[in-house]
């Protein structure tokens, strides 16, 4: 019965997060509607929805996606070309768990975990 996740994310400044996911991430605003202090981006099949949290400490922020993708040597490779931070313990490589991952953090802190299947 189940059909889709679309995970809610805090964000301290929507300009900043919307900025962050549509221009480094390539994500595209969802919806016909602006409603204050939330939003929502897509990209192909996967939904993102953030609420604001002006008092949200980053360091203290454990918000966390894991988000599956096809071709994630290209699409990594896209980020790399593009200048997008790599988180520094999560580099491209093949896990012991037969996914493939990296992980990269938004301006909020949460961690955006990339995988692929081997």
């Amino acid at each position: 019965m189940l059909t889709a996740i679309h995970p809610k994310l805090p964000m301290r400044s929507k300009a900043v997060t919307r900025a962050f996911y549509t221009k480094t991430l390539g994500f595209q605003e969802y919806g016909n509607a602006d409603y204050p202090g939330y939003l929502m981006v897509a990209r192909d099949q996967v939904q993102i929805h953030f609420f604001e949290f002006p008092g949200l400490n980053p360091a203290e922020n454990y918000g966390q996606v894991y988000i599956r993708v096809a071709q994630i040597d290209a699409f990594y490779r896209a980020l790399l070309d593009g200048e997008v931070p790599i988180h520094p313990n999560g580099q491209l490589e093949t896990k012991p768990w037969g996914q493939r991952e990296f992980s990269l953090l938004d301006p909020d802190n949460n961690l955006l975990t990339f995988g692929q299947q081997v």
